[in-house]
C-alpha cells in the first residue's frame, strides 16, 4: 500500500531477482529500525510524479516517482522510484537547481541538465496529496528550474519488460518539452490509475506562463519526434539568440 491513503497506489512493474527475506535479515531489519538513525533520509517527503525519457534513447520512457528533500531555495535532492508502494524499486536520483544556480554552471556541464517549464505548464508534473494551494506554490517554485537525473535501473515501461536487477551504466534522463512526445499509453495509464485530470491541471497552470523564461535544452530532442506541438511559455534559449 502507498504511505498516504489519499494517493492511489502505483505498483512497481518488476519483481527484483532474489529469494525472500530469511529469518536473519528480518531480525536485522527490525533491529536497525529500532536502533539506527535514518537521519539522511529525514525530509525526503515531498512527493512528485512525472515522466522521464532517456536522452540517448528518447523512446525509452517511464513514470518516475520522486521523493525530494528541499535543501534550500535553490536546491532539491530527490530519490526516484518506479512506484509509490512499499515494494517500489529505487531506480535513480535527481538534483533540481534554480535558474540562478544553473547559470553558474560551466557550459559543458549544462548539457546534463534538463529544463522543467514544460513539465510544469503542461500539467505533466504533479504533487499528489498536496492541497491545491500548496501544489500551486511548489510548481511556481519549480518554474525555470533544471534537473540532473540519472537512472541506474530500468524496471520497464508501458508494454516493455524491465530488468530484474540494475544493469550497465547509469542513463542520463531528460524531460519532455512538447505535446505528443510522451507515449499516450504511458500517460493514459497514469491518468486512469491515479485519477488525474491533466487537462484541467494544465488549464490551472496557465497562470504561471508569465513567469516562464527561455530555457536551455528545450529543443535537444525535438528531432526525435514528429507531429508534436509546442505550448506557450516553453522556449529554447538558443532560439532566442540573434
Amino acid at each position: 500500500m502507498a504511505v498516504n491513503p489519499l494517493i492511489p497506489d502505483r505498483a512497481s512493474p518488476v519483481q527484483p531477482a532474489g529469494e525472500g527475506k530469511g529469518f536473519e535479515l528480518a531480525i536485522l531489519e527490525t533491529g536497525a529500525t529500532a536502533l539506527q538513525s535514518s537521519t539522511p533520509l529525514h525530509g525526503f517527503d515531498v512527493y512528485v510524479v512525472g515522466f522521464h525519457l532517456a536522452k540517448s534513447d528518447p523512446h525509452m520512457q517511464m513514470e518516475a516517482h520522486h521523493y525530494c528533500r528541499v535543501v534550500n531555495d535553490d536546491l532539491l535532492q530527490c530519490t526516484i522510484f518506479d512506484g509509490n508502494t512499499r515494494d517500489a524499486n529505487l531506480i535513480g536520483v535527481e538534483y533540481i537547481v534554480s535558474e540562478k544556480l544553473f547559470d553558474t554552471l560551466p557550459e559543458e556541464e549544462r548539457g546534463f541538465w534538463h529544463p522543467h517549464n514544460f513539465e510544469v505548464l503542461s500539467g505533466q508534473l504533479i504533487a499528489p496529496g498536496l492541497p491545491d494551494a500548496a501544489e500551486a506554490r511548489f510548481m511556481q517554485h519549480l518554474m525555470n528550474s533544471y534537473g540532473k537525473t540519472w537512472h541506474m535501473w530500468h524496471t520497464g515501461t508501458q508494454g516493455t519488460p524491465g530488468d530484474e536487477l540494475p544493469l550497465g551504466e547509469p542513463t542520463l534522463m531528460w524531460s519532455f518539452n512538447r505535446m505528443g512526445e510522451c507515449d499516450p499509453a504511458l500517460h493514459e495509464s497514469r491518468e486512469e490509475a491515479m485519477k488525474l485530470d491533466t487537462a484541467k491541471t494544465r488549464a490551472n497552470r496557465q497562470q504561471l506562463v508569465n513567469l516562464a523564461r527561455p530555457q536551455q535544452g528545450v529543443d535537444v530532442l525535438a528531432d526525435a519526434f514528429t507531429g508534436t506541438e509546442s505550448i506557450t511559455g516553453v522556449v529554447d534559449a538558443d532560439s532566442e539568440k540573434p
